[in-house]
């Protein structure tokens, strides 16, 4: 056979290991230079009913690396069937995605190249694969790096034995923002989405700078005492020698890192404690969270910021916030990068939400009270129409607040009552009402630990002193607490797995901050997805474009009240003070008319299908016929690469199989009986039917009885892959004989595999 007949009979992993590793291998380091095989994302986590499965993660065949934190190329490789580009759409795809300059695509007979800033392509021998030094002197020209500025973007991050290292967006966030500092940007925009690390991002970017020497005096601010701790404990805590947090009136110049309250730093119009340092102190100010108003003209983060103009100044925020008041935009200039939580659900770095959406007929029908009504504080109700924005804030319904804490306690009940659960209300006084009901409806548990319920609100300090207990991983309470503004932004809750919505959310950015409080993905602890239970019909705002979208003008009004005088608390809770009254009824009876569960799809979207439904129509989208199907499925494909393909159209055959209560059907007549409508069989009489045909009979010894322990799992257990070879050193077959003996007695590995089809073509034959 000639070499060009036997190249095409290679596989692509043997074209890679013959051809295309050699040729980068004789130029590249593959201990630091070279990740083969560089899965980049988690897969998508998809949910449908309780059922929960990862769909297909990334992966570049290689990256290369001019150094750790600089990829340079991306190579696709593909086998000798292919063109020598037919890997370059696909290495483009992923360039794009993780910010690398060149892509190559290789059959084994040469290499195609893509100059990303170019967008020039040409084809060279798989001898004259570039060197590093070749690539990067290529990129650097086209970049026109001085080499003041080569020596700053060259920096690698900070990485010690053990260390976490940077996900590939958080390297394409942290590379971009040095990149900036270097080309002399002073004003700069970040927007990731919560649960994404933004604060271990601007660690890396501090660090970098820092060691590069061009940044010396940093500062970091945030708007609350627990970000300031949680970031010095965790992701800072290699600084801690030259690092410091701003408190009380004394301010030391010796340290080279502060971290501070911006309440802290700016005090009040009388005494501001940052005119203590020069106005050219800081190289470096980075603000966390920098959507709550920091671009405000009058706010106290703007004088800070105006004050040490000549620092660079770094925005990080999940929420870009835009009003005719406010803007980051306007501020820190356009996003530099941004990292969606869409894109991070898609990634499978973030957890995917499933909400319930809760009617009650009070809320729905709206209520009116009967002429001359007297509230339990002996006012007489005003005659209108109240609705689901006046409840508990101009008219409480004492039973509207427990049917929620009952449907919340019940949801629980259903699945874990010690699943970690916020409930967001109107205002402080709501969320202690909400408390209270709660702690009725949990009595039980409450008798055990009066922690059990608690409610964390800006005025409490009994209750914020819990809020560190209800963060932590192993601190099992408290379990439910209620809350207002506090913890709709910067508490990272790892282990969250219900949020319950009773309060009115107008306001994008609000709602980004309430939703970001689930989206923390924590397997080992049971959390692979979150619930939002919503009672206010807030869950209507994922249907706006400007949700997982660029940020645009809006009017937000929010945190504004006409009729009140708006404070805030030490740790940034908002209440309103009201000047009107507010009516209070316990004799108006309230039910739940209606629920509705929605799952988010593979685009990102909320839908309303049932299981069933949603399966049938997805699988009809991939098999438009049962004869398409059939074909698959009889064809030369494993079973499980079918499966597989349905999962990434979210279609969990074993959720399907619950909703539809067929839980003896195997996979193929679960699809045929769902999707085309055809009479099932059970796995049991499929197996019995190979029997009755003595399709056995024609294998003898230990062939037959191979076969026949085959049909008899299939029959109990099923089994999606019994031409997967591993099957052999798994029971029952490794108690028969070993893997060797097995082939041995179907004549070798192609005729056991012959055997294994012939015998899946029986288990479905028509």
């Amino acid at each position: 056979m000639d070499e060009l007949a036997s190249k095409r009979e290679m596989s692509e992993e043997d074209i890679k290991l013959r051809y295309i590793t050699p040729a980068i291998d004789c130029k590249w380091d593959r201990n630091t230079q070279m990740r083969m095989e560089y899965f980049f994302t988690d897969g998508r986590v998809i949910v449908r009913g309780n059922v929960v499965a990862r769909g297909r993660r990334k992966k570049a065949d290689y990256v290369l690396y001019y150094k750790r934190n600089m990829p340079l190329a991306v190579v696709e490789a593909k086998d000798n069937n292919h063109s020598v580009g037919a890997g370059m759409q696909q290495g483009i795809n992923y360039a794009e995605i993780l910010d690398i300059p060149f892509v190559y695509s290789s059959n084994g007979d040469a290499f195609l190249e893509h100059d990303m800033k170019n967008g020039t392509e040409r084809e060279i021998a798989l001898e004259d694969f570039p060197t590093p030094e070749e690539l990067w002197t290529r990129y650097a020209g086209e970049k026109h790096f001085t080499p003041e500025q080569e020596k700053i973007i060259t920096e690698p991050y900070h990485f010690q034995f053990g260390d976490k290292i940077p996900r590939y967006y958080q390297r394409v966030a942290i590379d971009r923002a040095v990149e900036a500092v270097a080309y002399g940007k002073n004003r700069i925009l970040l927007v990731m989405a919560t649960g994404t690390g933004k604060t271990y991002t601007a660690f890396q970017i501090i660090h970098r700078l820092w060691k590069s020497g061009i940044k010396r005096k940093i500062l970091f601010l945030a708007d609350r005492n627990i970000l300031i701790d949680q970031t010095m404990q965790q992701d800072f805590k290699p600084f801690e020698k030259i690092m410091t947090k701003i408190t009380g009136k004394k301010l030391d110049s010796s340290f080279e890192l502060y971290l501070s309250l911006y309440q802290q730093l700016a005090g009040d119009e009388n005494k501001e404690p940052f005119r203590k340092f020069q106005p050219d102190f800081f190289d470096l100010i980075i603000v966390d969270e920098c959507h709550r108003g920091s671009a405000k003209d009058d706010s106290l983060w703007r004088k800070i910021l105006e004050y040490f103009n000549g620092a660079t100044q770094i925005g990080m925020t999940a929420t870009p916030k835009e009003t005719k008041e406010i803007s980051n935009v306007s501020y820190f200039g356009d996003p530099i990068y941004t990292y969606s939580l869409k894109q991070g659900i898609d990634d499978g770095f973030l957890a995917p939400y499933k909400v319930v959406r809760v009617g009650i007929d009070k809320d729905l029908e709206g209520w009116r009270p009967p002429v001359g009504k007297i509230d339990v504080y002996g006012n007489e109700i005003e005659d209108r129409e109240y609705n689901v924005k006046d409840y508990d804030k101009n008219l409480i319904i004492d039973d509207r607040t427990k049917t929620v804490a009952k449907r919340i306690s019940d949801f629980l009940r259903g699945t874990n009552r010690f699943d970690k659960t916020i409930v967001f209300c109107v205002d402080i006084d709501h969320a202690e009402r909400m408390r209270q009901a709660l702690v009725n409806e949990n009595s039980d548990l409450v008798a055990q630990n009066s922690r059990y319920v608690m409610r964390i609100t800006g005025d409490n300090d009994e209750g914020k002193a819990q809020l560190d207990y209800f963060i932590a991983e192993d601190s099992k309470y408290p379990v439910i607490v209620t809350t207002s503004k506090l913890m709709t932004t910067g508490v990272d809750c790892k282990t969250c797995k219900l949020i319950a919505l009773d309060n009115n959310i107008n306001s994008m950015t609000e709602f980004k901050q309430i939703i970001g409080r689930g989206t923390r993905l924590k397997p080992e602890y049971g959390k692979e997805y979150f619930t939002i239970m919503d009672f206010r019909n807030a869950c209507r705002l994922f249907a706006d474009p400007d949700f997982d979208g660029d940020p645009i003008s809006v009017i937000d009004e929010s945190n504004e009240d006409k009729t009140g005088i708006m404070e805030k608390s030490s740790d940034g809770e908002e209440e309103v003070h009201e000047s009107r009254v507010i009516y209070r009824v316990k004799d108006v009876e309230v039910t739940i008319v209606n629920e509705r569960v929605q799952y988010y799809d593979e685009n990102g979207n909320l839908i309303t299908e049932s299981v069933t439904d949603y399966s049938k129509k997805n699988i009809l989208g991939e098999y438009a016929t049962l004869d398409d199907f059939l074909k698959a499925w009889n064809g030369g494909n494993r079973k499980q690469a079918i499966i597989d393909e349905l999962k990434e159209c979210g279609v969990l055959l074993d959720a399907l199989r619950e909703a539809a209560d067929c839980l003896d059907m195997d996979d193929f007549d679960l699809i045929c009986h769902i999707a085309f409508d055809k009479k099932p069989l059970t796995k049991s009489e499929r197996a019995e039917r190979v029997r009755k045909r003595d399709y056995l009979n024609r294998y003898e010894g230990l062939a037959r009885e191979v076969l026949s322990a085959l049909l008899d799992k299939y029959a109990n257990d099923g089994i999606t892959d019994m031409d997967d070879t591993k099957i052999l050193v798994i029971d029952p077959l490794r108690t028969i004989a070993g893997a060797k003996k097995i082939l041995a007695a179907f004549g070798g590995k192609q005729g056991y595999l012959k055997a294994i089809k012939e015998l899946q073509n029986q288990i479905y034959v028509a």
